[in-house]
């Protein structure tokens, strides 16, 4: 409510549209992120782990650890010289364990080592040059826009909010109850209009 009323201020005023029309655009780059995302859980969880039943570990690995990635946190187990058979659970029967990738006769994973780097490299080339700048983009253009039209947006939401408190009742809780009494037989009974309407009509 408090960031409600800051809006009549010139200066937080247009910094709060600011955050509310950026909370937007992180709602709609969320949704494209999680594209790139999901994609890549998908095709890295299809190959190192077949079979995996486990409903908790089946969403950590396509959809959990592949956002940790966009901050630096790298997995061990797409690459044979980080991998450690200890840190992970064979047949998948270990419920604190992630399942451990297809194995070898050495004991180590037999997936194409090369093809899971790969797609690391794509994924991070995506998800952390083009759409990180793409939201820093975003984000740029809605300060400027609001930057731009500061004075009017400012007087624009000191209108409604002036508005706003123009059409309460004057009378707090729980007196408030009078005030739609009366209000109601004002209206129904003797079918005047509200003040409000009156006062912003003839203005």
């Amino acid at each position: 409510r408090l960031m409600a009323i800051f809006i009549i201020s010139k200066t937080l005023g247009p910094k709060i549209i600011i955050v509310r029309r950026m909370m937007l655009d992180m709602f709609f780059f969320m949704f494209l992120l999680s594209i790139w995302v999901v994609a890549y859980g998908v095709a890295k969880q299809g190959i190192l782990i077949h079979n995996e039943d486990r409903l908790d570990w089946i969403v950590r690995g396509v959809i959990y650890e592949p956002y940790l990635i966009i901050f630096g946190n790298m997995p061990s187990n797409i690459d044979n010289a980080l991998f450690d058979i200890k840190a992970c659970s064979v047949n998948g029967t270990e419920s604190q364990k992630p399942k451990c990738p297809i194995l070898n006769e050495d004991k180590m994973p037999a997936f194409p080592e090369w093809l899971t780097i790969i797609l690391l490299c794509v994924y991070l080339l995506f998800a952390n040059i083009l759409l990180l700048n793409l939201l820093i983009a975003i984000f740029n253009y809605t300060f400027q826009e609001v930057q731009d039209n500061t004075d009017t947006i400012w007087k624009f939401q000191r209108y409604e909010l002036i508005k706003e408190y123009h059409s309460r009742p004057a009378a707090p809780p729980p007196l408030i109850l009078l005030s739609h009494i009366f209000l109601f037989i004002r209206r129904i009974v003797l079918q005047r209009p509200p003040n409000s309407y009156r006062a912003f009509s003839e203005s």
